[in-house]
């Protein structure tokens, strides 16, 4: 590992020790304020792109011949306010969300050095990286999964809910839902959620800690990467959580998007999903989740380090 980059684990290794409430303090502030700079950041550039990824996992076959026929027919039909039908929940959702993330990897790491006091290197492993990225999807999981949820409701319906159900907004969806299951309808997928997040940001935060790292010039702090550094090792953090997410991301939409009793949880909409319309299917969206990776992850990582950068310059 590069000098900067163990001298940013060593601050972190550090941070255990703190004795100082407000140091501490000050930490986990800036940690969650630049993961919701960089979630509103992965939203706005993002959404158009899941929008057409969760069309194609959810319409019924023959519905689309692919993921520009999705855009030609929600913008025929809805507009371009269309391809962000939906956007409202991860919007309002987004900022605990990815704040959720970054400070529980941040913990997560901080758990690594806590359970390892004889370590001899304060470079954390790839493996030590990975366990520090699975962590955080834990907590994050409990924010994710409903506001998922609601956006998936809501995305699908412009194409038709098979029970017939149209929501007026977010608050509407939230409504119905509570009248439909209670707490349980609104919270129906946590686990395909956590199936997606938890290898996806282990791979996620490998990724940008390795691309990090190999951009990063000897004797360089990583806080001074420049632009073009941060949005290429952004938008592969992006590529590499997608290249795994995508199956348990199929799942975790049928589940969330289906009436209820279509499925009795994860395993049996595997099934059913692969009985019905083979393994393929569990690839559903590929192209639109690989189109919006890079771009997507590219604005949040800048808006987590910019934020970060000016956090640490003027508090």
């Amino acid at each position: 590992m590069s000098d900067s980059a163990e001298a940013q684990d060593i601050a972190i290794a550090k941070d255990i020790e703190m004795t100082q409430p407000k140091k501490e303090t000050t930490s986990n502030f800036k940690s969650f304020t630049s993961g919701g700079v960089g979630g509103v950041a992965a939203v706005l550039v993002g959404h158009p792109f899941d929008l057409t990824k969760t069309r194609i996992q959810t319409a019924p076959a023959g519905t689309y011949t692919g993921a520009l026929d999705v855009v030609k027919q929600t913008l025929a039909r809805d507009g371009l306010r269309g391809m962000y039908r939906g956007m409202g929940p991860p919007l309002v959702g987004v900022t605990p969300i990815f704040a959720l993330s970054f400070w529980s990897y941040d913990l997560g790491k901080k758990l690594v050095y806590w359970a390892t006091p004889d370590r001899q290197s304060n470079a954390l492993s790839t493996a030590e990286l990975a366990f520090a990225g699975f962590f955080s999807a834990v907590p994050t999981t409990l924010v994710a999964a409903p506001a998922e949820r609601i956006k998936v409701v809501l995305q699908v319906q412009g194409q038709g809910r098979p029970d017939g159900t149209n929501y007026k907004g977010p608050l509407d969806a939230v409504r119905g839902l509570y009248r439909e299951g209670g707490l349980r309808s609104i919270f129906r997928g946590s686990g395909a959620t956590l199936a997606r997040d938890g290898p996806g940001s282990a791979a996620y935060f490998v990724a940008y800690e390795l691309a990090k790292k190999a951009l990063t010039p000897k004797d360089q702090p990583s806080s001074q990467l420049n632009l073009g550094a941060i949005i290429l090792a952004g938008g592969t953090a992006g590529i590499a959580m997608w290249s795994i997410a995508i199956p348990p991301d199929v799942i975790k939409s049928r589940i969330q998007s289906a009436p209820q009793g279509t499925y009795n949880g994860f395993i049996d909409c595997v099934r059913k999903t692969v009985a019905k319309d083979g393994a393929k299917a569990l690839w559903k969206g590929f192209g639109p989740a690989m189109a919006r990776a890079f771009p997507a992850n590219a604005a949040t990582f800048v808006g987590v380090e910019l934020s970060r950068n000016f956090m640490d310059k003027y508090l």
